[in-house]
């Protein structure tokens, strides 16, 4: 199911140990494009909502929203509504946090809130104050048909009726 890339990590993970991109670079350790970048330092009042992948190293309050990947790194502070396809956090998070595929929490996170998320990994020394709530992932639903042939209704055939 997920291809293991030849340093030994999964392709769906991400490493925000790296350097964050600069202005120069737009795409992630992981290879992904970053559509979005609040660098350390920069503070950040508001909504943002984008396609693609946002990494978060500065401070952020206001709303996030996305189908895309939320990064947070280790000194982001975020104050916020959050909605994103997939977070992997090891900053500090504070608010409301859906995630609609999956989360990852890695050392040393802090979140302080509610989680949504159908999938939820969560590292040694991450401190977590909130509540948690798995929800099934959408899947498409799959019914059986159920096929007879043609002169019969269940197990007992039909008879034709002369009239």
């Amino acid at each position: 199911m997920w291809k293991d890339k030849q340093d030994g990590r999964r392709a769906d993970e991400v490493d925000l140990d790296g350097p964050a991109p600069s202005f120069e670079s737009t795409r992630s350790d992981a290879g992904q494009d970053v559509s979005a970048f609040v660098g350390k330092g920069v503070v950040f009042k508001g909504t943002i909502t984008y396609h693609g992948t946002v990494r978060i190293d500065g401070t952020l309050e206001g709303e996030i929203h996305t189908e895309g990947v939320l990064l947070v790194g280790e000194e982001a502070v975020i104050t916020a509504k959050v909605t994103a396809g997939t977070i992997v956090c090891k900053g500090k998070i504070t608010g409301d946090i859906h995630a609609k595929d999956k989360m990852k929490l890695r050392a040393p996170a802090i979140i302080d809130g509610g989680v949504t998320t159908p999938m939820l990994s969560i590292e040694e020394g991450v401190l977590f104050n909130g509540t948690l709530e798995m929800e099934q992932p959408v899947r498409p639903i799959q019914r059986e048909t159920v096929l007879h042939p043609v002169g019969t209704v269940g197990d007992i055939p039909l008879r034709k009726v002369n009239g």
